[in-house]
């Protein structure tokens, strides 16, 4: 069916929280459907690979979910070198990826000129598309990096309830957290962007992860990664040093279900989009979680080319999947399983295609 051709539902907010809220099989095989539809006609049927290396698990922020947050006792941490950050994105080509996603805490030992030799390289050396998700840096390390030829940002602001966003992500120092304009900012810099949320994260409302999809819209956001909250023990919200922060009949469970719910109602409200079935999805549903977020909106997976060493001291959330997975074994098994949907694996950096409507 082609894009032009195929009608859009134009959820209204009260529409996507009803939509949150269903429970009835036969209505969400409708939306798995419709999202599944729409996946077809505006991005097809290729699924993206990106080559996700985690280059330091340093970071100066206390975020209160967050395995590798400054307030999160005996972690060991690692910075990669410019070398180690280089031979994996050769061996990224080699597994047939477009796209390295170097992903880091909030790191102010990876310096603005620094990072921005490592991107001129990886550019110069390899036909890869760069995507940089290195937290809440100042304007002028993103205008480095994206003018070094980076391509793409990633920034979740994991939720709109300014509420909430406080308990979760305490300001680092004097400077204020406003991640919806740095997102903005991203945008006039010239990069493609990404954003998203987690999904039961505790004190989310129904209400409030509503308003996040249809912002996910209103942002026209080019990348959209939603994934369950995980608990980790070691963090105040993990431990349960912290409230429960709603009622529990609002509280959005962090659940299988509800994730698909929000891949594919994401889907509906950003068609074009690039979506990923995450990694926490896989972790929560075992074995066939990226299947299922690939059946019900996603067209992105991001298997993991960090050294193994490394992997494991960057630990968001404990019992990650694949977590002692080559890259070589990583990247055959997905294209195993994307091919056995009836889905190929995308060549080429896979940016968004913007389409007329």
């Amino acid at each position: 069916m082609a894009a032009t051709t195929l009608r859009l539902p134009g959820l209204s907010e009260a529409e996507v929280l009803g939509w949150l809220r269903e429970c009835d099989a036969e209505c969400l095989e409708y939306l798995w459907r419709t999202a599944d539809a729409v996946r077809a006609a505006f991005v097809g049927d290729e699924v993206h690979l990106r080559g996700l290396l985690e280059i330091s698990n340093y970071c100066v922020r206390r975020c209160a979910y967050c395995g590798i947050s400054s307030l999160v006792p005996g972690v060991q941490r690692y910075r990669m070198t410019e070398e180690e950050i280089l031979a994996c994105a050769h061996s990224a080509v080699g597994l047939g990826y477009g796209t390295l996603v170097m992903q880091s805490g909030e790191d102010y030992g990876i310096g603005r000129e620094w990072l921005s030799g490592v991107v001129r390289r990886v550019k110069h050396e390899t036909p890869l598309a760069v995507t940089l998700s290195m937290g809440e840096r100042p304007h002028e390390d993103l205008a480095a990096w994206r003018e070094a030829g980076a391509d793409r940002y990633l920034l979740r602001f994991e939720t709109s309830d300014r509420r909430l966003y406080a308990l979760l992500h305490p300001p680092h120092g004097n400077r204020p957290s406003d991640r919806l304009a740095i997102l903005r900012d991203l945008r006039t810099l010239g990069y493609e962007v990404g954003s998203g949320v987690m999904v039961g994260i505790p004190g989310q409302t129904y209400a409030s992860l509503a308003h996040d999809i249809c912002l996910f819209g209103e942002l026209d956001l080019d990348m959209v990664g939603v994934g369950p909250y995980i608990r980790h023990p070691c963090t105040p919200l993990g431990s349960g040093a912290m409230g429960p922060g709603c009622e529990p009949s609002e509280q959005v469970p962090a659940d299988e279900l509800t994730t698909c719910k929000v891949i594919a109602l994401t889907r509906l409200v950003c068609p074009e989009a690039n979506i990923p079935s995450t990694t926490a999805l896989a972790t929560l549903s075992g074995v066939r979680g990226r299947e299922l977020g690939l059946a019900r909106g996603a067209n992105v997976v991001m298997p993991n080319v960090t050294p193994l060493k490394h992997q494991v001291l960057y630990e968001i959330y404990p019992g990650k999947a694949c977590i002692a997975e080559t890259a070589d074994a990583c990247g055959a098994c997905l294209t195993r399983r994307i091919e056995s949907m009836g889905r190929r694996v995308g060549k080429g950096p896979g940016g968004r295609q913007r389409r007329s409507a």
